[in-house]
């Protein structure tokens, strides 16, 4: 796709005034072989509930936006992303002719929704994230929307349950008065993935959130924070918002960088970002490790998780995860905490303690010419 589409679709309901973004990009390497650069995790049914991480977050995102949602992918999974969100209108759909960060993609949809509505608020949704409760999360960012209509970004919080060292945290500062918001609070600073011992000492004072990577603010907000800290990022996005037609010439010359270090960060030390605490469950679904978590014990085997066709699994004294995508039987023998993919052209062997490292195997492979693997 060398051009973006200038359409407008009519909002059926929600928050007046509020666009959805979905960011579905990345390749979710943690979790290869079944997640893959050609079909990353947000494709998948990655619950068992039926419906891909991206068509979760849309029905989620639904009764706050009606028709309002606007998905920015790779031009690689265009295709598959108009199959699996059929409601999604032709000028809602932006795909990116490469990877170039979520500044460059959230900004993108901002500088395009700027243009439709100057006043529009967006807020920015992964689309391979895993949520419950969702009439708490709807009740969250209504908040959000309330805190950004006040100037504000404002991200959602979610309260950490443990001391994760794979995310990074939020800590908070004084409550806001806003109407419409009351949980809403100042962004003291971001900080980064901390040492388990740091994390610990976190939760203890209760002053920090995991950050999810959810943003409401201004279309306009977003935009102009972003001139004054990275202007010829700004002055880019707004630029291919302007003109489509010139997307292929200025998108590869557009600075790589994330939304949290663009903007969030050096907005929070202005004292422009605030936070609403997320009392709803959440989980990124970043590694086997984590998908363990989200699936259901097999009721013949407790402690083992399958995702896939269960038929296809024989095991005995097992715990784990397994993941049988070949079509043929996968038989697991007195093992702890074993995570088995079965795909048709790779398998992975590994442990949950050693979920995270799987990302360094796609690294190998590509280093040692099998690209296609990935």
């Amino acid at each position: 796709m060398s051009e973006i589409p200038d359409g407008t679709t009519q909002v059926t309901g929600g928050v007046d005034g509020l666009w959805a973004v979905i960011p579905a990009g990345g390749a979710g390497t943690r979790l290869w072989p079944f997640s893959r650069s050609s079909s990353p995790k947000f494709l998948h049914d990655m619950t068992g509930a039926g419906s891909s991480l991206l068509q979760s977050t849309w029905h989620r995102l639904e009764p706050l936006c009606g028709d309002h949602i606007l998905v920015v992918t790779g031009v690689l999974h265009e295709a598959a992303v108009r199959v699996q969100l059929p409601g999604l209108a032709p000028a809602n759909l932006l795909a990116e002719p490469s990877p170039r960060g979520s500044m460059a993609a959230i900004g993108l949809a901002a500088a395009i929704l700027e243009r439709r509505d100057p006043d529009a608020i967006i807020g920015s949704f992964a689309a391979d994230h895993v949520i419950g409760e969702p009439e708490v999360f709807v009740d969250r960012v209504r908040e959000a929307v309330a805190v950004a209509r006040e100037g504000y970004v404002v991200t959602i919080g979610i309260e950490p349950t443990y001391p994760a060292t794979g995310f990074g945290y939020i800590r908070v500062g004084d409550p806001l008065s806003i109407a419409g918001a009351p949980h809403g609070r100042q962004v003291r600073t971001f900080v980064e993935k901390p040492d388990e011992a740091t994390a610990r000492g976190f939760l203890e004072t209760g002053e920090y959130h995991w950050n999810a990577g959810m943003f409401v603010m201004g279309a306009t907000v977003l935009l102009d924070l972003l001139a004054s800290f990275h202007p010829e990022l700004a002055a880019g996005l707004r630029s291919i918002a302007a003109e489509p037609a010139r997307l292929a010439e200025l998108w590869p010359g557009l600075k790589v960088i994330a939304i949290d270090h663009a903007v969030a960060e050096p907005a929070a030390a202005a004292g422009r970002v605030a936070v609403v605490p997320g009392r709803f469950t959440w989980d990124d679904v970043g590694d086997f490790a984590s998908l363990g978590s989200l699936l259901p014990d097999v009721a013949a085997a407790p402690g083992l998780k399958i995702l896939g066709e269960a038929d296809l699994v024989l095991a005995k004294d097992a715990t784990g995860v397994v993941v049988p995508g070949s079509g043929r039987t996968v038989a697991v023998l007195g093992l702890e905490d074993i995570v088995v993919v079965d795909t048709p052209d790779a398998v992975l062997v590994t442990t949950r303690a050693h979920a995270q490292d799987v990302k360094a195997l796609v690294d190998l492979l590509k280093a040692t010419g099998r690209a296609g693997l990935t």
